[in-house]
């Protein structure tokens, strides 16, 4: 019995070695959790391989509404800067009288202003000035301003139309006289040609009646060598008895050359009287092409004056005038070009005054800052046209802008006249590319450090290949491509449009590798292009 406590404490031994085994593997367990090698922190802060997000290559239309920047102006707008040249002797030509305001409004026939004493007035007509007129011109110039005088009261009488003549002249004469001012005459030499043109008449005159005076006295002088038949006598020697008939010594040889003399200063006499009507023709007022601006139609206005009193007159515009209906004319980017044609609808809005106005687009320029323009041929075409030296300066596109393509929209109804010259928002509705295209999200593309513009390819097992294209329209989130040289691109391929950064907290790139569309470097090296474009 001895032997059982010895038992009893062994047992105890046992299990408390076996305990404290057990506690000790524990707590090495639990300091392996805890406790890690240089080696495995690393291996566990390393981000976790980049998911790729890609999308279809897509062959669809491209609608977007395009919103863009436009400034109300009228169908016409001319800088007036009168050509005017300082006689020999004469000063500078400069402002002498402004006879209007800004914003004034201007009608038919009404003086803008003065230069050098002489008046600059305003027509109706679409032909610009290219010349002075004088008597005897012709051309549709002087049709248009036959017209133009004839709407303010003024006929040219029987002058055909397009043919300067006495009728225009006293047409001309008359307005001038309406407005205050005496015409220019066509001769600046003072009246000389038409004097000296009128003394040869006159010389002329004179020595016809002398050399007929002349032939008269010869003729009686003769009368009694002549026969009872009025013509010359013949038959044998002369007997010198008249009463026989016979002159004593034949016909006078002086007869023939007093004849001649009067023939000819019949042909000089006509001679200066042909000389005289072409003076004539060509005598009495002009319309030098500095003293007339030509406009569309009224009434106009009158945009801006940047000359004063006493400004020099040498080529710069001293007034900006306008006329015609207002239209909106704004500016297309090449990205916007292709979801914009004439007749679609437009709506705009003055953010200034919250006027609201329907409109359709008029026309759309094919090249950059004007050219030919899309739409209607007459009318639209004059709204394009690049500016025209009429001894004024006719601009009908307005003021310069932003590079791009200028596009015209028309009201559907008359704009308020207050809205002239004001920044207003075009939205274009329903803007679309013109037929199907092979599109891509605006996010898949990319430029290289070549500078060339790239989309990745996806294949199915995982491999890329780049892709060169040409973006062209933009809209709805997408953009147009065309694959360059070999490059191969189809509906259904996917293309890389971002990288999603598994790593918590971490947000997606696209595939440019910007972050909101910061422009930072993708895997690849390559930038955002589709922020710059």
């Amino acid at each position: 019995m001895a032997d059982a406590p010895v038992l009893a404490r062994r047992r105890i031994w046992v299990i408390a070695v076996a305990v404290g085994a057990l506690a000790l593997s524990g707590s090495a367990a639990g300091a392996s959790l805890v406790i890690k090698s240089p080696a495995q922190a690393a291996a566990e802060r390393a981000a976790p391989a980049p998911d790729l997000l890609t999308a279809p290559v897509e062959r669809r239309v491209l609608k977007d509404s395009v919103i863009l920047r436009g400034t109300v102006r009228a169908g016409q707008s001319v800088d007036v800067s009168p050509s005017v040249t300082a006689g020999e002797g004469a000063a500078t030509p400069v402002v002498t009288k402004l006879l209007v305001a800004p914003r004034a409004t201007v009608t038919d026939g009404k003086v803008l202003l003065e230069v050098s004493g002489r008046p600059v007035f305003a027509l109706r007509g679409a032909l610009p000035v290219y010349r002075d007129l004088k008597p005897g011109a012709t051309g549709d110039d002087v049709a248009q301003l036959q017209r133009s005088l004839g709407e303010l009261g003024h006929r040219a009488g029987d002058d055909p139309p397009g043919t300067f003549g006495p009728g225009t002249k006293a047409a001309l004469t008359g307005f001038y006289a309406s407005i205050g001012y005496d015409p220019l005459p066509a001769h600046a030499d003072g009246g000389e040609a038409l004097k000296a043109a009128r003394d040869a008449m006159t010389a002329a005159e004179r020595a016809l009646q002398d050399a007929q005076d002349a032939q008269d006295e010869m003729d009686a002088a003769n009368e009694p060598f002549l026969s009872p038949t009025g013509k010359p006598g013949t038959g044998g020697p002369a007997t010198g008895n008249p009463s026989t008939g016979n002159p004593s010594a034949g016909k006078p040889a002086t007869s023939k050359a007093a004849k001649r003399a009067v023939q000819r200063a019949r042909e000089d006499l006509g001679s200066a009287r042909t000389d005289l009507a072409a003076v004539l023709a060509t005598d009495g007022p002009m319309l030098p092409a500095a003293e007339v601006v030509y406009l569309d139609g009224f009434p106009a206005r009158v945009d801006s004056i940047p000359a004063h009193v006493g400004s020099k007159v040498s080529g710069a515009a001293v007034m900006t005038v306008s006329a015609g209906a207002l239209v909106v004319r704004g500016t297309l980017q090449e990205y916007q070009k292709g979801l914009v044609r004439p007749g679609q609808r437009v709506q705009i809005l003055s953010e200034v005054s919250g006027v609201t106005a329907a409109a359709t687009v008029a026309s759309v320029a094919t090249s950059v800052d004007g050219g030919q323009a899309q739409g209607q041929p007459s009318e639209e075409q004059q709204d394009q046209d690049q500016g025209q030296d009429q001894g004024q300066s006719q601009d009908r596109d307005g003021a310069s802008g932003p590079r791009g393509y200028p596009m015209v929209v028309r009201p559907d109804l008359p704009l308020d006249p207050q809205l002239a010259g004001q920044d207003v928002r075009l939205t274009v509705e329903a803007a679309s590319t013109d037929g199907v295209a092979l599109v891509v999200p605006v996010t898949a593309i990319s430029a290289g450090a070549d500078g060339r513009t790239v989309v990745t390819v996806v294949a199915k097992g995982g491999a890329q290949r780049r892709v060169e294209v040409r973006p062209g329209t933009t809209g709805d989130g997408f953009v147009e491509v065309v694959p360059l040289g070999n490059g191969v691109l189809a509906e259904g391929d996917r293309v890389v449009t971002g990288v999603r950064d598994t790593s918590p907290g971490s947000p997606s790139k696209d595939a440019s590798g910007s972050k909101d569309a910061s422009g930072s470097k993708d895997a690849s090296g390559s930038k955002d292009a589709s922020s710059g474009r």
